[in-house]
């Protein structure tokens, strides 16, 4: 219990003390984590929390992770200098096509006693009436929507804010509602939305939701998020497992301790011993950071193919050779080489295939690529970037 009131903990509202008499009375509690489909893949930054909620839930919690496919539409004006760009449904379906089996790794949704349980805000949120909307926005003025950081901001910069984006608070603050939770969880960015819950939750149900937000993952240096989907820097839960370990081992050295932290369920007392090594000068960071990568791969491939991709970036990076097991492609003599990449999924499009030799990130043969309209001629293995192989042959 003491890990679970610090761990990658930032605040618990009204207090740690009350949490944690609330857990040791025995009552079994309710609680959740929402994420909005704003993208197709999740990422280490949803895993903190999810690691959280899978160990209430073995504790016979009950936990629920929801998926925003109603809010996602709206869209969160969390820490946004500008509306965001609304999404369809469609879109929003699709997204979310694969998010079970990215948190299953996870989160148990199959196990016979206690199972996780997945819900999708759609489901009540599209049923409000229009008296139900102005009762909920009734509980709260436009200056306290005001005073949030983004929006001061936006005035001071003379830029619009729309009347629909002070809905979105309230929309996540019913999910509470409907859910009839105790607890709600979420990174330091949703303290604003998970208080307008706690207050809803108190009108409408007249009792206490506990508010726990979550460390986010920043780059001590910078300041800035290491996992941001809108800003595209991200390691996805569902990335290959060699794409996985070398995202991991390209993180600066100073997250190192937070990754095993906020990422991983390797106990308290051995991160420790970890971080006490690198200071002494005992451990080595690039042996801690290959140990952290290996830990993060397990979880969402398993051992084994975690341990392939140990050996595959230590001889494709360390050694500097070339991996023997690449997956091959047949080609036509004369094929453009930015439409083979294109349609095995090197690149994501012809101005991403121009972007990357612009950059001098691929090389055919071990000679970069400078040419556009590069022709395959002969058989020979292009690199993409750092970690991208794929072996030519022509028929």
């Amino acid at each position: 219990m003491d890990e679970l009131l610090s761990r990658s903990i930032a605040q618990i509202l009204p207090s740690k003390e009350e949490f944690a008499r609330a857990c040791a009375s025995g009552k079994r509690l309710r609680i959740y984590i929402g994420a909005d489909a704003t993208g197709p893949q999740l990422h280490l930054g949803h895993a903190t929390n999810f690691i959280w909620l899978e160990k209430m839930r073995r504790l016979g919690h009950e936990t629920y992770i929801l998926f925003g496919d109603f809010t996602a539409m709206i869209g969160d004006p969390t820490d946004k200098s500008a509306a965001r760009v609304r999404l369809t449904q469609e879109q929003v379906e699709a997204h979310i096509a694969t998010w079970k089996e990215q948190v299953a790794p996870i989160l148990s949704f199959d196990d016979p006693v206690n199972p996780a349980h997945l819900v999708r805000n759609a489901e009540w949120l599209r049923k409000l009436s229009f008296a139900e909307v102005l009762d909920l926005a009734s509980n709260f003025t436009v200056q306290q929507m005001l005073e949030r950081d983004m929006f001061a901001r936006r005035i001071e910069e003379k830029k619009p804010i729309y009347v629909h984006e002070f809905f979105y608070p309230l929309m996540q603050g019913y999910d509470s509602v409907h859910l009839d939770v105790d607890v709600e969880l979420g990174g330091t960015d949703q303290t604003f939305n998970m208080l307008v819950g706690r207050t809803l939750q108190k009108k409408y149900r007249g009792k206490e939701k506990f508010v726990i937000s979550t460390t986010l993952l920043t780059n001590p240096s910078t300041g800035k998020k290491l996992m941001s989907k809108s800003e595209g820097g991200y390691i996805a839960l569902n990335d290959p497992p060699n794409d996985m370990y070398g995202k991991v081992m390209a993180l600066p050295d100073a997250t190192i301790m937070q990754m095993f932290l906020d990422c991983t369920f390797v106990p308290l007392a051995e991160i420790a011993a970890l971080e006490t090594g690198l200071h002494s000068g005992v451990n080595n960071p690039r042996d801690v950071k290959m140990r952290l990568a290996e830990e993060i791969t397990a979880i969402y491939h398993g051992p084994e193919r975690a341990a392939a991709a140990r050996d595959y970036f230590v001889q494709t990076f360390q050694k500097k050779e070339t991996p023997t097991d690449l997956p091959e492609v047949l080609v036509p003599p004369g094929a453009q080489l930015s439409d083979v990449l294109l349609a095995q999924g090197f690149v994501a499009s012809k101005s991403d295939f121009k972007r990357l030799v612009s950059e001098g990130a691929i090389t055919f043969c071990d000679g970069e690529v400078t040419d556009f309209n590069f022709v395959l001629d002969k058989e020979g293995v292009v690199r993409v970037g750092k970690r991208k192989f794929l072996r030519v042959v022509i028929s």
